[in-house]
């Protein structure tokens, strides 16, 4: 067939390969996404209807990618695919069958941000305070809970045994009731949901397993039980199954994904085959070899050996640093170097790093060398805080019962409905069984609310009311700007004159012309598909790579993309590998298999750098260098010491900026630096607005004009402030 003269033998063989349920190992570089696409566009070739092809893949932007080259190849027959992420396609079938689970088709999907915020309603709820336990940490065990396929009666009867345990159980079963009471699902019921709905409706199950001739599944690696067990449920009767990835990146275990999945699946599926990509285009044979030094160190592997046609190209050059001070500065050196003597572009560069915190120090570094640079995987634009309270409104007027959202926009824009206020709301609701929803119809009942904030709360659901009816009459563009327009959002922020609130502005600027650009590409869309799209979005899919600047990242956020030239920040223990204490050898192997997706990012130039010393928790930390780097085959590697031809040891306080005190270990991009301006929150004082701040590390005060308590000056470290 001539679409397939494009592919070497071995992709060749895994693409016409149609016999029954195969594995294809893509090794880093091999022409894994060509092959899945290639496959595609050959099966419906071969006649099988698009339409009976489900491809599942783990992020919005391979499967929009994968589709557009199978549309060049096919044509418009790719449209009517079922391709996406496992969260999106099942999203999806979710809606189409929901009153099957009873649930209305209608229903919101809750981010991280809001089944933490429902964590910590539910806690004030049940009064549970327990002692170095947080909403956050409950949510994330919730999260593994559901990832592991546990129920919340699973856990509170079998599994907890501590008081603190019991707790968790307690607030895992009333987490999932208020989910259902809200209409609404987290991230992991996408998962849980269709395994209940196939399990539980044998009709269901034969309509979907009939529709769905063949399946294709991308990255297998990192499916978790819950993915497993819906492949397995829904796989063809002929076992028309395809699976690829690569074992040697598996690199999400800490978020439920088993790499067991794909190491079992000959014994899983019987008369499984193999095939082998072993074929690398992308990277030198040096940085081959290194990487193949490092991965072959674990014992839990798919025997593979890459190989390159690549020149051999530069050795790996070691970036031995002072401090992440010297680190940084060495980097944006060396920047400037690759892009003067090898005409690079900056889009060329990436930097890779373990954890966020460490951007911080580079960021400083690229600001003060005027070296323009795009963080990925910092905040993802639709969980800003200003666009959040935007859709939260759309989400209220596609459903109704969605309680987070609506205790979300209760007061904002301001409308004197304090928390106290909503309490007692929440309270009658509960007592009479109603919606927060119908309760704000029925406030004049609440006599605990002041007559004042009974009118407040009903001209606030005579405004929802309104824009409820005017869904059916105007476009999601229309409304939302209309909607904005009455709220003035944007006049309050362009009236609060600041920057962080000229940002805000601008945020809500682009949401709303990001909608009128789904509603152009889409124009018959309804608000609940236009929220059902935003919702599935993840930091990656927003990734530009026109946009000319420095790429900071972590690791995991780099996978699956390339660079020419690439620097691997950080490589000491306790870093890169993230933890030296590892309780099992899986942990340390998960460890490596993430340096190895670090080093395998690059085509052409990796830079590996470790400091002497680093600023960590508030003291000077001395480290050792990361045990990958002596795992890496010395006929790879060179190293430069003090490249920056400064004296070793830590540079003089005098030598850097007023930052030198701040431990970069604790910095979030998600929760960026309190101005002077910023409007912030306190769990106890409640909103206020920042006047001053003294100090760094910590022991940065701030003081802060409170709306209801007057000025406090609070230490920063312990306040627990929220940005707004």
């Amino acid at each position: 067939m001539k679409i397939l003269t494009k592919l070497n033998a071995q992709q060749r063989n895994a693409v016409e390969y149609n016999a029954g349920p195969h594995i294809v190992v893509a090794g880093a570089g091999s022409g894994k996404t060509r092959v899945l696409t290639y496959k595609i566009a050959y099966l419906i070739q071969e006649g099988l209807e698009p339409e009976s092809i489900l491809a599942l893949t783990f992020t919005n932007k391979a499967a929009r990618e994968m589709k557009e080259r199978i549309r060049e190849l096919i044509g418009k027959k790719a449209d009517s695919l079922w391709m996406g992420t496992f969260h999106s396609i099942f999203a999806r079938i979710l809606r189409i069958e929901a009153t099957a689970i009873n649930y209305n088709s209608n229903f919101s999907i809750y981010d991280r941000e809001d089944s933490v915020s429902l964590v910590s309603n539910i806690l004030q709820y049940l009064s549970i305070n327990l002692e170095n336990v947080t909403a956050n940490s409950i949510q994330h065990k919730i999260s593994n809970f559901k990832n592991h396929m546990i129920t919340p009666e699973e856990y509170s009867n079998n599994i907890a045994s501590t008081i603190a345990e019991k707790k968790i159980g307690e607030v895992y079963i009333e987490y999932n009731k208020r989910l259902r009471e809200n209409n609404s699902m987290d991230f992991d019921d996408l998962l849980l949901k269709p395994i209940e709905l196939f399990n539980n409706n044998v009709r269901i199950l034969q309509k979907y397993k009939k529709m769905f001739k063949y399946i294709l599944v991308d990255e297998y690696q990192d499916t978790n039980n819950a993915q497993y067990e819906i492949v397995k449920i829904l796989s063809p009767v002929k076992d028309k199954l395809c699976v690829v990835g690569d074992d040697a990146q598996s690199i999400y275990g800490w978020r439920g994904a088993n790499i067991r999945n794909m190491l079992d699946f000959e014994k899983d599926f019987s008369k499984a085959k193999i095939f082998r990509l072993e074929q690398n285009y992308r990277s030198t044979k040096n940085i081959l070899l290194a990487a193949d030094s490092i991965i072959k160190k674990n014992t839990e592997q798919i025997a593979k050996t890459l190989w390159t046609e690549n020149p051999e190209g530069e050795e790996i050059t070691l970036v031995k640093c002072s401090d992440e001070k010297d680190e940084a500065f060495q980097i944006a050196k060396k920047i400037k170097k690759e892009i003067s003597t090898k005409k690079l572009s900056l889009n060329d560069i990436a930097i890779l790093y373990r954890t966020n915190a460490q951007s911080r120090a580079l960021e400083d570094a690229f600001r003060r060398e005027k070296i323009p640079y795009k963080i990925v995987g910092g905040v993802e634009f639709y969980r800003r805080k200003e666009v959040k309270d935007v859709l939260a409104y759309l989400r209220v007027l596609s459903n109704q019962d969605d309680e987070e959202s609506l205790l979300r926009i209760m007061n904002f824009p301001q409308r004197g409905i304090g928390n106290t206020s909503i309490t007692k709301m929440i309270a009658f609701s509960r007592k009479l069984n109603l919606s927060l929803f119908k309760t704000m119809a029925r406030v004049f009942e609440v006599i605990e609310v002041k007559e004042r904030i009974q009118k407040n709360v009903k001209q606030f659901r005579i405004l929802l009311d309104k824009y409820i009816d005017l869904q059916s009459k105007l476009s999601i563009g229309e409304l939302t700007s209309a909607l904005v327009d009455e709220l003035g959002i944007l006049r309050m922020y362009k009236e609060e004159n600041s920057q962080d609130s000229a940002s805000r502005y601008d945020n809500i600027h682009e949401l709303l012309a990001s909608i009128q650009e789904f509603n152009k590409e889409f124009p018959e869309a309804t608000l609940e598909q236009y929220l059902a799209e935003v919702s599935l979005v993840a930091g990656i899919d927003q990734y530009d790579e026109s946009k000319n600047s420095i790429t900071l990242m972590t690791v995991h956020s780099a996978k699956g993309l390339e660079f020419p030239v690439v620097f691997i920040t950080g490589c000491e223990e306790d870093i890169f590998p993230l933890n030296p204490r590892f309780d099992s050898d899986s942990k340390i192997e998960e460890e490596r298999r993430l340096f190895y997706v670090a080093i395998t990012r690059a085509m052409k130039k990796v830079f590996i750098s470790f400091a002497r010393s680093r600023y960590r928790f508030g003291e000077v930390a001395y480290q050792n260098k990361s045990r990958f780097i002596d795992e890496l085959n010395p006929n790879s590697v060179e190293e430069v010491i003090d490249g920056s031809n400064r004296k070793s040891g830590r540079r003089r306080k005098g030598d850097f900026d007023e930052y030198y005190q701040e431990s970069y270990d604790d910095y979030d991009q998600e929760k960026r630096s309190f101005r002077v301006g910023s409007r912030v929150s306190h769990d106890i004082f409640g909103n206020g607005k920042v006047l001053a701040i003294t100090g760094n590390g910590d022991t940065q005060r701030i003081t802060i004009s409170f709306e209801d308590t007057g000025t406090k000056q609070l230490l920063v470290k312990f306040a627990n402030l929220k940005l707004l």
